[in-house]
């Protein structure tokens, strides 16, 4: 079963100030040791950690036209920040893996599963 770990943090201008880079370095070694471990027990599909709110771009197509606007489609205290992609066989695996998430020290992750997947060319129902 496919499940995305959808992470929502607080964005760096929301808490106050901006993380020191002692502090960044520290949360990338988490990341980047937690993807190894998704890696290492098979269940690693993809991960995507997102730049800040600011620098998004949204585009809408309403009454026939395109309009592209700077910045995120609502404003929130907590942003989307990334998005782990897995493959385990449960929702409680999938839970177990939410559960040693780095982020959730400061912000959350919420599990869903897939309702459809796009895998080598063709939409896919678990």
């Amino acid at each position: 079963m496919r499940c995305s770990l959808v992470f929502h943090a607080p964005e760096p201008h929301e808490v106050g100030h901006q993380p020191s880079p002692e502090v960044i370095e520290e949360m990338q070694k988490l990341m980047s040791d937690y993807a190894d471990a998704l890696y290492s027990a098979g269940v690693f599909v993809a991960a995507e950690m997102l730049e800040p709110q600011a620098k998004t771009t949204t585009i809408t197509r309403r009454g026939g036209c395109v309009v592209i606007e700077d910045g995120p489609f609502a404003a929130t205290k907590e942003a989307l920040a990334g998005v782990f992609v897995i493959d385990v066989e449960s929702r409680d695996a999938a839970l177990a893996w939410a559960e040693k998430f780095p982020g959730t020290s400061y912000g959350v992750v919420e599990v869903r599963a897939a309702a459809v997947s796009y895998i080598d060319g063709h939409w896919v129902q678990p």
